[in-house]
Formats: structure tokens, sequence, C-alpha cells
């Protein structure tokens, strides 16, 4: 059987002492005498008690701790925003706590919860897709807990937050679809309520606009962020008879469900279908064809989460709404007329090279 951690409960059981005896005496207190202090320290030696940092700066109202909320810990995007959200952190002198959401508004709202418990003096979070009730966050807020959004966010007007500029980069990515041969070009995307869906819609509608291509509203399929969800989405879409030759995929989830799709319907990326999603280039360019990714500076964008609350936990009570770029990167599954290998690409509105 494994052995139990010896806890401070247990030292001052063996020596028939309170807990606060024992405590005062590994201190070093004055109001210990010597020869309890060398008892109670040859006893922790002996047993190897290990203090717990953690409940002790929770003891002394000075946990000098960071609450993180994400939607989906597994995913290489959240994974890489806690790592940046955990550098910064650690300059400051701050650990970080964890949670994650699992999509779900009641999660959220638990962890929420269990921050304030514990004494956070932060938190950043990104909100999970069912969340509409936004009351567990106005809590933390009449509590006055710091608290900053990334990515998904709501309540502007109150909480800074940190997003990317994913309708000028699905505007770019409609726009490169456009111009190597795309001519019907779908948008699979996530609950229409959260802004971060709202954006990267706006712009794939907006390079349709500039392009003056008819808006077909039914090539716009927006449900849950969930990969059966979406790999049925986007089967449906490509057994239709005027089915698109090109699709736009909100996120990491979505992008492989539709890539998925394309590949179980025998259908070539990209001359029958042409794909780009938001995504990581881990995966992006591990896949056959190599994805055309709309990538995210995930780390950078908690690393500028954690500075804009490290601010306000520092007085700062201005809000903020920082913008961290995105960047299209073409491969292999997005140009029809072109391969990327072998001819220059056009550039995007702007001028920039993609």
């Amino acid at each position: 059987m494994p052995k139990r951690r010896i806890s401070l409960k247990d030292l001052a059981q063996q020596l028939g002492v309170s807990i606060a005896t024992v405590s005062r005496a590994l201190h070093g207190s004055p109001e210990i005498g010597k020869d309890m202090q060398a008892k109670v320290k040859a006893l922790a030696q002996e047993l190897n008690y290990k203090p717990n940092p953690f409940a002790q700066s929770l003891r002394k109202e000075a946990p000098r701790v960071i609450g993180v909320v994400v939607p989906n810990l597994v995913t290489h995007y959240y994974a890489a925003v806690l790592d940046g959200i955990e550098t910064e952190a650690r300059k400051a002198g701050y650990s970080v706590i964890s949670a994650n959401s699992h999509e779900s508004r009641d999660d959220e709202a638990r962890a929420v919860d269990n921050f304030n418990g514990l004494h956070v003096e932060g938190v950043i979070a990104c909100l999970a897709q069912d969340t509409t009730d936004y009351s567990h966050f106005e809590m933390i807020s009449q509590a006055g807990i710091p608290l900053v959004f990334f990515g998904r966010t709501c309540m502007s007007d109150q909480f800074s937050s940190v997003t990317a500029n994913g309708d000028e980069a699905a505007q770019q990515a409609t726009q490169h679809l456009i111009d190597t041969g795309s001519k019907r070009i779908a948008f699979i995307g996530g609950p229409n309520h959260l802004d971060m869906v709202k954006r990267r819609k706006h712009g794939y509608l907006e390079a349709l606009r500039e392009n003056r291509i008819p808006i077909d509203r039914t090539l716009v399929a927006c449900g849950r962020i969930d990969y059966q969800e979406a790999l049925q989405a986007t089967i449906a879409l490509l057994q239709r008879d005027d089915r698109p030759d090109a699709i736009l995929a909100f996120n990491d989830i979505i992008t492989f469900a539709a890539f998925t799709a394309i590949k179980q319907l025998g259908l070539n990326i990209p001359a029958d279908v042409a794909l780009i999603g938001f995504t990581d280039d881990v995966h992006a360019s591990y896949v056959t064809p190599r994805m055309s990714a709309i990538e995210d500076q995930s780390q950078l964008m908690g690393q500028t989460a954690c500075r804009l609350l490290l601010r306000q936990i520092g007085g700062d009570s201005k809000v903020y709404k920082e913008i961290v770029p995105q960047r299209l990167v073409i491969r292999e599954t997005s140009a029809k007329t072109l391969n990327p290998q072998t001819h220059p690409l056009p550039l995007p509105r702007g001028g920039e090279p993609i």
C-alpha cells in the first residue's frame, strides 16, 4: 500500500500536543521551548514530513496564485496558451491553477467558484461554448477579483480581453481560396453566440461581398464545437448536388472533422474541395496533404493575458482590449490552380505575403 503523506496533525498526535504547537516549533518560534522544538523537528525528519507551501500561503492570506479556466485543456491551442500564462506568472512570483470546463457552463461556474474559495488573486478565462449566462463572472467582479478573458470573451465593457484578429484572418483566407480557383466556399463554425465565431464568420462573408459572390446561407453551418457533429455537417454539405468546392473551418476540431469527411467521401483535396482551417502548426504540417492553416500565436496570447491580469492585480482599473495577430500559412490543401511549391502565391489585400 502506498504511504500517506505525513501532516502536521500526524506529528501533533504522536507527540500529544496541538497542531499549533507543532507548527510554531517547526518555525522556531520563541514561544516553544528548545526541547520541544528539537522533539518536533526530529520526528518530522524521521517521518519525512514535508510542508505544504500552498496551504501555508493560504493561511497567510497571500496565495500568489492565478486561476485559469479553459474549455478544452487537451488541445494544443489551450495548452500553449496556458504555457504562456505560466511563463509570465512565474516571472512575477505567481503559481497557476488550471481548470477544464469541458465546454460546459456548469463546470465553468464551478471552477470559478472554486477559485474564489481558494483566494486566488486573479482569474483568466476563455468561455465555454455553452455559456450564455455570465453571472458567475459577475460574482468574481463583485468579489473584487481581477478577471481577464482571452479568445472567447464577454462583457467587453467591464473586463479586459485578449483576442485574435479572426475577422481579418478569415477574410484573407477566403480571399486566397477565391484567388486560387474556389467558387462555392462553405464556412463551418461553432455556436453563433460566441464572439469568436461572429468575428470569423464576418471575415468570411466580407470576402464574399467584396468579390460580389452571392452569399448562400445554406453553405454556413454553425453548430456545436464537436468532432462528430462537424463531421456529419461536412458530409451533409458534400453530398449535395451543389456541394461547396472549398471549406473554411472555425477551429482545429472542426478543421480535422472536415478533413476526415472529405477523405471518407473519396474526394480530392484541394482539386475537389479546398480546405483552410484555424488550427496550429503542429498538426497542420503532419497530415497529407499538408494543411493550409490560420495559425494563432497562442503562447503570446497567454503571455499577454497574464500581463493584463498582473496590471489589474497591481491596481490598474483600465479595461484593455489587446489583439494578437494570426498568420495565414499556405501549404497544400487550399490552392486549386496553383502549386505552392512551384508557383508564387498572390498577395492578399494589404500587400503582405501570405
